[in-house]
Formats: C-alpha cells, sequence, structure tokens
C-alpha cells in the first residue's frame, strides 16, 4: 500500500532500533514524520527514501 502510515514501534522495528532512538529522530527533524493527536506518525515511502538517502550519503563518503 502506497500509503501506508506507520506508528512509532513500527518504523522502530522496521529500521531495529529502539522506539527511543526513533523518537528522538523525529523530534530533531532527522526523521521525516508528523504528529497526529500529539502521537508521531511515518509515511512508509518518506521512510523508504530516507533509507535510500542514507544509503547514498555513505556511498558518496558522507558528502549528501
Amino acid at each position: 500500500m502506497p500509503d501506508e502510515i506507520l506508528t512509532l514501534p513500527e518504523v522502530a522495528q522496521l529500521l531495529k532500533v529502539a522506539e527511543k532512538t526513533v523518537y528522538t529522530m523525529a523530534q530533531k527533524g532527522q526523521l521525516p514524520a508528523f504528529k497526529v493527536g500529539g502521537q508521531w506518525r511515518f509515511q512508509r515511502v518518506d521512510i523508504d527514501q530516507w533509507i535510500e538517502q542514507q544509503k547514498a550519503s555513505i556511498r558518496d563518503g558522507g558528502r549528501s
């Protein structure tokens, strides 16, 4: 589903990191996220794109 919305625990599981890490990254604007009723939500397509950007940054030696 292209417009899939993920919760914070789902993103933490997807990225294999602690929920607190995802929460902190969302707060700092390091992960694409938005709030609904005070709770963080993430679009799957945004997270997938963010992952690709992280991979490209590593390939470019951190220049992007």
